[in-house]
């Protein structure tokens, strides 16, 4: 079979690998559609210890069982590969397990590739009237309606009772402002440097987009900010921007931890989380989201072929991408 392979910092090929086998309660899936992460762009820096070439990276996917009882059966594969039977898994947070797996990490070929395998539980049925590539949105815009449900959790309150503020026009934070908006939220405000993200998201239909370096937000008005960055400048403007009472959701995974107020976070009883991946029940209510077309048009999403996927990784790290999302897709099935 054809795959991308993870070569080493910013060095990619698109090549014949071995073909999958099958194994024992798991399934082997023709992938239709594949999106490029944040993660793995910092994977092809050579920025994640973790993932060391050569190394078929994706996790973002969807496609088709070929082989079993489910042959045929369209899917969106959860790339959380948790224990099942750990505290953590029983109480129903697979995110927290301590001995987790990964799709796409050494030991566990990803999705940018033909064929990919994972247990048969990870591959969960998409309705007909879904796309593979809208299905492929499923997972990371799952992690953006974890973070909203968890704002919700520590606010108290519904979401459509909220002032929001979401921090980066990427795909997690567009789709974190989406999610919010598709839930009826009072206002939601997105800010972001990049202005052919900025643009596209106004195209998607989120009115409070704005260059923060130009605008800042008014501080101390919002109940809920969505940090999707997670830096220095990103924590300091959610910690400016929290109203006394409010909630900072942490989403974003750049290294340090500067920049948080916590003078004013502890005067002002601002409640802060750090929120990672999704549970199960936030996977699957996201599949049905998407398939209401709630989040709108998807006009943020760009398609490539998988063979291009050493281009699209560079034009990303180059910036000149104007869709938040990448979707690699194996168009020769």
């Amino acid at each position: 079979m054809r795959a991308l392979v993870f070569l080493g910092p910013a060095s990619m090929r698109y090549c014949d690998v071995p073909d999958l086998e099958e194994a024992d309660g798991e399934v082997l899936i023709r992938v239709e559609a594949s999106g490029i992460c944040g993660s793995d762009m910092h994977g092809w820096h050579g920025q994640d210890p973790r993932r060391v070439p050569p190394l078929v990276m994706g996790h973002e996917a969807a496609g088709s069982i070929i082989a079993g009882r489910r042959a045929g059966e369209r899917v969106v594969i959860n790339p959380l590969l948790a224990c099942t039977s750990c505290d953590q898994c029983v109480a129903g947070n697979p995110q927290l397990c301590a001995n987790k797996q990964s799709l796409g990490m050494p030991g566990r070929p990803g999705a940018f590739a033909d064929i990919v395998r994972v247990p048969a539980r990870n591959a969960i049925r998409i309705p007909d009237s879904m796309s593979f590539s809208t299905a492929a949105l499923v997972e990371p815009v799952a992690v953006s309606y974890h973070a909203a449900n968890l704002g919700e959790r520590l606010l108290r309150r519904p979401i459509s009772a909220m002032r929001a503020l979401v921090i980066g026009v990427g795909a997690i934070g567009l789709a974190a402002a989406l999610v919010l908006r598709a839930r009826n939220a009072g206002q939601v405000l997105l800010a972001g440097t990049n202005p052919l993200r900025r643009k596209a998201a106004a195209e998607a239909g989120i009115e409070g987009v704005f260059d923060p370096a130009s605008q800042p937000v008014v501080d101390g008005s919002v109940d809920l900010v969505i940090d999707a960055v997670g830096s220095a400048a990103s924590r300091a403007m959610a910690s400016r921007a929290a109203r006394f009472g409010g909630a900072i959701v942490h989403l974003g995974l750049l290294p340090g931890n500067d920049g948080l107020d916590m003078r004013r976070l502890t005067l002002g009883e601002i409640a802060f989380s750090g929120s990672f991946c999704y549970d199960a029940a936030d996977f699957r209510e996201t599949v049905s989201l998407l398939d209401s077309g709630r989040m709108g048009d998807l006009s943020w999403v760009e398609e490539r072929p998988m063979a291009q996927g050493p281009e699209a990784f560079a034009a990303l790290d180059r910036g000149e991408v104007r869709a938040s999302k990448i979707i690699l897709r194996n168009f020769a099935h």
